[in-house]
């Protein structure tokens, strides 16, 4: 049998157990609430681990493997620690809060409910536009997932790359549109298991096929700024850049998009005991620090395998498949090794899903629970819900799908951009509703609709401008959206004795 026949084998594998969870999880689903919130039956592991896997994506083994071969240390490491204090600040501040806060708003399931009830928005404008931003963010965020399953089959087996897509988006949207939120939580557990068994077995197998760690120092410090954090090397020049200050601030920028990020709030609301928060927080942050090291040390190790011409050198977007490659190189060495590739590839396969599927949720969540049935305020059964809940799923795939039709888009990028609409959006308005009594409806709306705006705006206009305009657009929107907050919330009337008095609830609450 060849190697290819055992790598499929398992990824087969690893396919039907999700579908398999998927199915199981189904049962459990009695409810809209089951399905969008898992009924807040998340124990402390699965809490934790689910969170950071629907977190780290394709941009985990794919992304930032990538950049870290392209260029060095410097983009891929002040990512990484901006990552790291986002991680252990979000669990720290936001979690045990948001998950009182959107049990005592009247049992809010999804975010746009929280920051509808929380602000007692009647017509419910802050669910509509959060919702839109929502799909807005999450379908090309979905897209990108798809697109990197569909490069990782059509690598591996060279069959078709839109053909490979597609097959990948089904096995997501089986799983996701039968079991909900419980499932995607359940295999997401798993699916961080799977990426961390690749990504050990990735190092070692890379320092062997270099020549040894000596060699892949040899090979890194032969390219000017490679390991330095204050350098970054440039392909197009072969030379060093400087990797200023101000680059360096907007860069670490990245862990302000944890406040805003939908699918990993709803595992903080989801959690059974909020007490066990503090137990999540520790395995999340840990896992987080030791999974994106070792990412970017198997890009700079990958460099040096191609460079001993155990692999070829990659160029572009295809540096993305650093890890696709190396895991070939070890299926060469036999069955168990060709089977061990498969596990690698599937742990690649897990990183996406496990992004998606949460992805997948939220914008269902959006269309069915807050569009629907919050703001046009259509009545419909429980079980209608449902059926309309995986309808949306399912339509929202379709046009992801299509989105990630073209193969040459980049992962990092589209994660990058994404990532950035959320944390402006959101992350201003979670920080603010959570510890700022004065906060007010209009000063939300303001800060959501004017980070999202600035966004696009910093993207496509001002950063083109270059020098220091040319940063990451997340700092800039962020900064833009805590403004608007307090500079609206001040100049219009203040929240009423209600919201106050919930306000202070949740602060006793809190200190239980």
């Amino acid at each position: 049998m060849t190697t290819q026949f055992y790598i499929m084998l398992a990824i087969v594998v690893y396919l039907v157990v999700v579908l398999g969870i998927g199915i199981y999880c189904s049962r459990q689903n009695k409810n809209v609430d089951d399905f969008y919130l898992g009924g807040r039956k998340l124990g402390p592991f699965v809490t934790a681990m689910s969170a950071e896997a629907s977190d780290m994506s394709s941009w985990l083994l794919m992304g930032l493997p990538g950049v870290a071969y392209l260029s060095g240390v410097a983009d891929a490491a002040w990512t990484a620690i901006g990552l790291a204090i986002g991680t252990y600040v979000n669990w720290l501040i936001v979690a045990k809060r948001i998950r009182i806060y959107s049990h005592v708003a009247d049992n809010s399931i999804t975010l746009p409910d929280f920051f509808s009830r929380r602000f007692e928005d009647d017509k419910n404008i802050l669910m509509c536009i959060a919702a839109i931003v929502i799909i807005i963010f999450f379908i090309p965020y979905t897209a990108s997932g798809f697109a990197a399953c569909g490069k990782l089959f059509a690598n591996i087996f060279e069959v078709d790359y839109v053909t490979a897509m597609l097959i990948s988006a089904i096995v997501i949207v089986g799983y996701t549109a039968s079991g909900g939120f419980l499932a995607a939580s359940t295999t997401d557990f798993i699916q961080s298991i799977v990426m961390t068994v690749a990504l050990i077995v990735v190092l070692l197998f890379g320092i062997s096929s270099a020549g040894g760690w000596d060699a892949v120092m040899e090979n890194a410090k032969a390219l000017p700024g490679y390991l330095s954090l204050t350098e970054t090397y440039s392909v197009a020049e072969q030379a060093a850049k400087p990797y200023g200050t101000l680059t360096i601030f907007s860069v670490l920028a990245w862990g302000l998009g944890y406040f805003g990020m939908p699918h990993i709030l709803l595992r903080f609301m989801a959690i059974e005991d909020k007490e066990k928060l503090s137990i999540s927080r520790k395995i999340a942050t840990v896992w987080v620090v030791i999974s994106m090291s070792v990412a970017i040390l198997i890009g700079i190790i990958g460099y040096a395998v191609s460079q001993a011409g155990a692999i070829e050198v990659l160029e572009g977007t295809n540096s993305e498949a650093i890890i696709v490659k190396i895991s070939d190189l070890l299926s060469t060495y036999g069955v168990f090794p060709a089977f061990l590739a498969g596990v690698i590839l599937s742990g690649i396969l897990a990183s996406t899903m496990s992004t998606a599927d949460s992805q997948l949720l939220a914008a269902a969540s959006s269309v069915s629970q807050n569009l629907i049935r919050g703001f046009l305020k259509i009545q419909i059964s429980e079980k209608t819900a449902m059926i309309v809940a995986r309808i949306s799923v399912i339509l929202i795939s379709v046009i992801a799908a299509f989105i990630a039709r073209d193969p040459d888009s980049s992962v990092f990028g589209i994660v990058s951009f994404a990532w950035a609409g959320f944390g402006a959006s959101f992350g201003p308005v979670v920080l603010f509703a959570l510890f700022w009594r004065r906060s007010n409806r209009q000063g939300a709306l303001a800060g959501m609709i004017c980070g999202g705006a600035m966004v696009f705006i910093w993207k496509y206009l001002i950063a083109p401008m270059g020098g220091v305009w040319g940063i990451y657009e997340l700092l800039p929107a962020f900064i833009v959206a805590c403004v608007a907050i307090v500079v609206v919330s001040l100049l219009t009337a203040p929240p009423s004795e209600r919201i106050c008095k919930q306000f202070d609830e949740v602060n006793e609450l809190c200190k239980k």
